[in-house]
């Protein structure tokens, strides 16, 4: 999905680069999540029970613009 993708790409331009290990390593555990599941929680319509995982999502979507 190319709105999963933009939002992806801006996240690893503007935070990952200065992510802690920690985050690198939830970022990744959250891209094996299937594209429904990410869609949902990148569009703000789940959220997952992970707190690491949950701290991506919400960094992720603040980099939205």
């Amino acid at each position: 999905m190319r709105e999963l993708d933009e939002l992806l790409q801006r996240y690893l331009e503007r935070r990952y680069p200065q992510a802690t290990a920690r985050e690198q390593r939830a970022f990744e555990r959250l891209l094996q999540r299937q594209d429904p599941q990410l869609q949902a929680y990148l569009l703000g319509e789940a959220q997952t029970q992970d707190a690491e995982l949950q701290d991506v999502v919400d960094a992720i979507r603040e980099h939205r613009a």
